[in-house]
């Protein structure tokens, strides 16, 4: 990685659908070589995949992105800038129902969520996130506690 690779990375966090014309022209290279280099970091694992972040919900697609670039599933450059990527196994109290959670989530209180799932075992469900930093995450918790009914959380950091 050098200064160009970095300042790739900052253009496409901002903007990850930025045509490879316009990159290289914020970069100080051709289209073709901006192109050269997402190939490049795509292929090295720095770029895991380009997310789609709305008002509530945050998916990563699977490949695509700038002028054609594919690549691994998994969050986008602007995912992994923005710090941690955890799992939370959550426990619901028990006045509250899978639909109850449902809403609480659907309402876009959440937009670290990229997904939740119903899960067996010992907690109700098993939560994929991306937050800024350890502080965004006991936020992200504690709302949870307080306004989508969980009684009980298990938090794991994604390493790789």
């Amino acid at each position: 990685m050098d200064a160009i690779d970095d300042a790739i990375l900052r253009e496409l966090t901002a903007d990850a659908r930025l045509p490879f014309r316009e990159l290289g022209r914020r970069v100080g290279l051709s289209a073709n070589a901006a192109a050269a280099r997402v190939r490049r970091l795509v292929d090295a694992g720095v770029i895991r995949g380009f997310t789609v972040l709305t008002a509530g919900t945050a998916r990563p697609l699977r490949a695509g992105g700038p002028g054609g670039a594919s690549g691994p599933s998994g969050t986008d450059a602007a995912a992994s800038a923005a710090g941690l990527e955890v799992f939370v196994d959550l426990r619901l109290r028990p006045d509250v129902s899978a639909e109850d959670f449902a809403a609480a989530r659907s309402s876009g209180a959440f937009p670290e969520i990229l997904d939740a799932v119903h899960v067996t075992g010992g907690y109700d469900y098993l939560v994929h996130a991306v937050v800024r930093d350890a502080a965004a995450l006991d936020r992200l918790v504690r709302r949870l506690k307080r306004d989508a009914g969980v009684a009980q959380s298990l938090t794991r950091l994604a390493l790789r």
